[in-house]
């Protein structure tokens, strides 16, 4: 059965996105970027809201990325290896190596990849993680020494209480941290 991990780096104060919707703030370490690629590898399946597949998608198959430094071009190999599906309802098609499901079908077919695949389905978005939240198993946090003062909340305004446990720490030299969080059911 697969695991609904949601994973973001996050500023002190709680936001995946500046203000101006920037994650320039997040940009990894090469160390950060190194325990990336070895979560990535395991990754079965990613799953974007619109917004951070067009970042992700733009950024990782240009074709510098496999011809950059070796940290970039690893990940840029695994990512367009890794199915990546994308929850939209505003596009009309996606290019090979992705799926497109509309926004009003996730639930149910996140509970059927729950249910049909073995390994980790790594989720990212604000938005689609908030339309999710019963269904998400683990929630993977780097925490970026850096405070933002506002923008995009990684948890959802008003979410009630999320019982959890600490599954996984990692500090970095950066200063960054990994943090993995269980829901206890």
């Amino acid at each position: 059965m697969g695991t609904l991990s949601y994973s973001m780096s996050i500023s002190l104060d709680g936001f995946v996105e500046d203000p101006t919707g920037g994650i320039d703030f997040s940009a990894p370490s090469e160390e950060v970027h190194r325990f990336a690629n070895r979560q990535a590898r395991e990754t079965a399946a990613f799953l974007f809201g619109r917004g951070l597949y067009d970042v992700m998608e733009e950024f990782w198959t240009a074709p510098e990325r496999a011809d950059g430094d070796e940290v970039e071009a690893e990940f840029a190999r695994i990512y367009v290896e890794t199915p990546r599906i994308v929850f939209s309802d505003s596009l009309t098609s996606v290019p090979a190596g992705c799926r497109l499901v509309r926004r009003a079908d996730a639930v149910e077919e996140v509970v059927r990849l729950k249910k049909e695949t073995d390994g980790p389905l790594d989720l990212g978005g604000p938005g689609l993680a908030a339309s999710l939240l019963d269904l998400i198993d683990r929630f993977q946090l780097t925490v970026v020494p850096a405070f933002l003062g506002g923008g995009t909340p990684y948890f959802p305004p008003g979410a009630g209480e999320l019982p959890l446990r600490l599954a996984e720490q990692h500090v970095f030299d950066s200063g960054a941290v990994y943090l993995s969080y269980e829901r206890i059911r």
